[in-house]
C-alpha cells in the first residue's frame, strides 16, 4: 500500500521542533492505544475516550506526518511499515516520559522527596553532617543530593537548576538570587609550629605582610576574603601556593611553605599554630542562597525553613 500524500495540517521539513512537538505529543498516546489493539472501538473502550475523538486524533496525526500509519479494513486496522517504525519510537518516548514523571513526583514527595544541596568544602567535615542529622530527626525519609564546591560554582549550579539551595560565603548579592545571612565564622592566621610568630596568641594581620601565603585559588570566596583582609591591613599577599581545599592548605603551612587565613578546623592539626587576628576584624559571613522566583517542592521548602531557623547558631561550637 502506497503512502498517500496529505496536505491538511502537514508539517514541512523546515518546521520548528517546537511546532512538531506541540502538534504530535497530544496524539501519540491515542496512536499507541489504537496500535496495540488495531481496533478503534476496543481502544476507545480501554482508554475510556469517545471513539470519534480517537479516530480524529489518529487521522490528524497521519496528516501531521504526511504518512499513513494504518491500513484500514472495515472496523479493524493494521499498522503499515511506517506505522510499525513509528510505534517503536513512540513507545520508547512515552516510557521515558512516564519514567521522568515518576522521578519528579518522587523528588517532590513531601515525605520522601529530594533536595539538591550545595555547600563549601570547609563545611563538609562537621557543619553539614550536623545539620542533616538534626533535620532528619523530623524528616527521616527525605533524600539529599550533596554537592561540595566553591561559591561561584554553586551559584551557577543554582542558576542552572542543578541545586535547590546552597551554603556559601561571602553571602551573594545578585538580582536573580535570594540570600540570607545565617552565621559568622572567625578566621585565624595559621602559621607553622616553628614559625617566629608561633609563640603569639594574637596578631595584627599587618605583621604578616612579609610572609608567603598559601591560599585557595581565585574564584573561591575565601580567597576573595583573604585578599580583601590583606588589603585592609595595608598589603597585598605574596602567594606561594594556591589550592582547592582548606585542609590541604593547613598541610602546606605545617610543611613550612607559608601562612594562611583559614576558618577553624574540625579537628586540631599538628604542626601548626592558629592565631587570633585582632586587626582588621577577620571573619566571613555564611549564608544560604536560592534562585529567585523558582517554586519550591515541599522537601526543599522544609529544609529551607530549617536552615533559616538556625540563624545565629548554624556552625558547631
Amino acid at each position: 500500500m502506497q503512502h498517500q500524500q496529505r496536505s491538511s495540517g502537514r508539517l514541512s521539513p523546515s518546521s520548528d521542533t517546537e511546532d512538531i512537538v506541540a502538534l504530535l505529543v497530544p496524539r501519540l498516546v491515542h496512536f499507541a492505544g489504537v496500535a496495540r489493539t488495531e481496533h478503534v472501538t476496543r481502544a476507545a473502550q480501554e482508554m475510556q475516550v469517545p471513539q470519534s475523538t480517537l479516530s480524529r486524533s489518529v487521522v490528524r496525526l497521519e496528516q501531521d506526518l504526511g504518512v499513513d500509519l494504518f491500513a484500514r479494513h472495515g472496523r479493524t486496522l493494521s499498522l503499515t511499515p511506517a506505522g510499525r517504525t513509528f510505534l517503536a519510537s513512540v513507545e520508547r518516548a512515552l516510557a521515558e516520559i512516564e519514567r521522568a514523571a515518576d522521578e519528579v513526583r518522587a523528588d517532590a514527595d513531601p515525605a520522601t522527596g529530594k533536595v539538591a544541596f550545595g555547600f563549601l568544602h570547609t563545611m563538609g567535615a562537621e557543619t553539614v553532617p550536623g545539620l542533616l542529622h538534626a533535620f532528619r530527626a523530623d524528616h527521616p525519609r527525605i533524600r539529599f543530593s550533596l554537592v561540595q564546591n566553591h561559591g561561584e560554582a554553586m551559584l551557577e549550579g543554582l542558576r542552572a537548576g542543578e541545586l535547590d539551595l546552597c551554603l556559601t560565603s561571602p553571602v551573594p548579592d545578585a538580582p536573580d538570587l535570594v540570600a540570607r545571612r545565617l552565621d559568622e565564622q572567625k578566621l585565624r592566621l595559621v602559621v607553622p609550629a616553628d614559625h617566629r610568630l608561633a609563640g603569639r596568641r594574637r596578631i595584627r594581620l599587618a605583621e604578616a605582610a612579609d610572609e608567603n601565603f598559601v591560599t585557595l585559588e581565585p574564584g573561591y570566596g575565601l580567597r576573595r576574603i583573604t585578599d580583601d583582609l590583606c588589603a585592609r591591613a595595608g598589603f597585598r599577599p605574596r602567594v606561594a601556593f594556591e589550592g582547592e581545599e582548606a585542609e590541604t592548605l593547613r598541610g602546606l603551612v605545617a610543611a613550612g611553605l607559608g601562612v594562611a587565613l583559614l576558618p577553624p578546623p574540625a579537628v586540631p592539626r599538628p604542626g601548626v599554630v592558629e592565631l587570633t587576628v585582632t586587626s582588621p576584624r577577620a571573619a566571613r559571613e555564611i549564608g544560604v542562597a536560592w534562585l529567585a522566583g523558582r517554586p519550591d517542592t515541599l522537601p526543599v521548602s522544609a529544609f529551607k525553613r530549617f536552615l533559616l531557623s538556625r540563624r545565629g547558631h548554624l556552625l558547631p561550637g
